[in-house]
């Protein structure tokens, strides 16, 4: 068994008077989907806002990569190679794919040009947009210079998920991301997902669909009134099983 890529032992967040997590442990492993759910005020959302910098907990410990980690916020976690793509993708729709996948990480001309007068080397931009897009089989996003608000919602987090993988070069964090998709879309979303998967990249993904959980996860983590009820595998437990654990009518 692979040492765990991201740990938490014991984290412990509240707002007030409202304890959101309350002594969560949580593992990820190499070259898996490992799915986390739970209903609505497990503490799910709190969780990844600790593990991706956006939140810091009030006590419990994280580790990422065998060392002690402490994100003073999500700069910090991308930069050590966390990257999360939430439900609202963050694209910016009246920019092209290729602009949009190095949103925030702009290549800028070499010399005076770009020190001084910050124009950007498009042209850099989109030849290593298309090796990117070219690389993890995305077939629906043809023309790298198309705007991503002519884009179906399907392609658009197909967009946000590749620029997670372009630079979460260790850990790919996913918030429902198949919301709002039709079938033929989540499809597509799912089938980047195995490719990620299996090239090595561990991913974290959050949902409500009970279905593709079972469909895509390598283990289930469930989170169960801020604290980690059990961890399962599609091999060993029906989704049945799982949601009564979740729910509270089975023990784990």
């Amino acid at each position: 068994m692979s040492e765990p890529v991201l740990e938490a032992a014991g984290l412990v967040k509240s707002y007030g008077r409202v304890d959101a997590l309350r002594g969560t442990d949580f593992e990820l492993r190499a070259g898996e989907i490992l799915a986390v759910v739970g209903d609505n005020g497990a503490g799910k959302s709190t969780l990844i806002r600790c593990l991706s910098g956006a939140e810091a907990p009030d006590a419990g410990t994280i580790t990422f990569d065998g060392k002690p980690a402490a994100f003073r916020d999500v700069q910090q976690a991308k930069r050590a190679g966390i990257e999360t793509v939430y439900q609202n993708l963050a694209v910016s729709p009246a920019l092209d794919i290729a602009s949009n996948l190095f949103l925030g990480r702009e290549i800028r001309r070499r010399g005076p040009l770009g020190s001084a007068l910050r124009m950007l080397d498009t042209g850099a931009m989109r030849r290593r947009a298309r090796e990117q897009v070219s690389r993890l089989g995305i077939e629906t996003l043809q023309d790298i210079t198309q705007a991503v608000e002519t884009l179906s919602g399907g392609q658009r987090q197909a967009v946000a998920v590749a620029r997670a993988a372009a630079f979460g070069s260790k850990v790919v964090i996913l918030d429902e991301p198949m919301a709002a998709l039709g079938v033929r879309e989540s499809r597509q979303v799912t089938d980047l997902m195995k490719r990620l998967r299996d090239d090595g990249m561990p991913i974290v993904l959050i949902s409500h669909d009970m279905p593709s959980v079972f469909d895509l996860a390598d283990r289930v983590h469930i989170q169960r009134l801020g604290r980690r009820a059990a961890v399962v595998s599609p091999a060993t437990h029906t989704m049945e099983q799982a949601v009564a654990i979740m729910t509270g009518a089975a023990a784990a």
